[in-house]
């Protein structure tokens, strides 16, 4: 009886927690679709897809990922690309922000028993690579030609270069920096709430 009153309460922890992490992750890209650094907007949320992803296990990842690529949808920050062809930007935004959440999940389970630090350190690197990358096979799935366009329109000579430096790179980098800045904060937060015992 004890063992399935302590399992229901820290399943109501986790719902809690998934919810709370869950309005986190809509406030956010609310806030962040309106900071640009280049084209498109910043990306705020992959700290707490990470932090949910440790907690929570790679289901919570998955959802906190998909939350995210729905508020992407809905602020409008993925317009230029829903110009150019809606259902390819739905797959790849809807995907890049679900695989993220879902890698994170992943590989934080991995190497926690081995090293926390090491997991989060870990997990916050892999989320924005696979955000990243993602969007970046959507690109040359959907939108090449276009992309071609706007990166002559602008100067660029060679579409890969523009894709680097126009498109993803100084977001990829700031998104990459503020999860490393975090790290310590995650692990802080880890430590202080008490982890469900089952991470699925």
């Amino acid at each position: 009886m004890s063992n399935e009153l302590t399992r229901k309460k820290l399943d109501v922890q986790s719902m809690v927690g998934l919810g709370v992490l869950t309005a986190i992750v809509i406030v956010l890209q609310a806030v962040a679709s309106q900071i640009k650094f280049g084209t498109f907007s910043i990306t705020l949320v992959l700290a707490p897809i990470v932090i949910g992803a440790a907690m929570y296990g790679w289901k919570a990842g998955t959802w906190l990922g998909l939350v995210f690529g729905i508020m992407v949808l809905i602020s409008g920050d993925a317009a230029p690309f829903m110009t150019v062809n809606a259902p390819g930007t739905v797959i790849t935004v809807l995907l890049k922000g679900a695989l993220a959440g879902l890698a994170a999940g992943l590989v934080y389970k991995l190497l926690e028993k081995w090293n926390q630090w090491i997991a989060v350190i870990c997990a916050g690197i892999v989320c924005p690579v696979v955000n990243t990358g993602i969007f970046l096979i959507g690109c040359r799935l959907f939108f090449w030609n276009t992309i071609k366009e706007w990166g002559a329109g602008t100067g660029y000579s060679n579409v890969g270069k523009y894709i680097l430096f126009g498109l993803v790179g100084t977001n990829f980098l700031v998104e990459l920096g503020i999860n490393m800045v975090l790290s310590t904060t995650i692990v802080r937060i880890l430590n202080s709430i008490k982890k469900p015992s089952d991470n699925n």
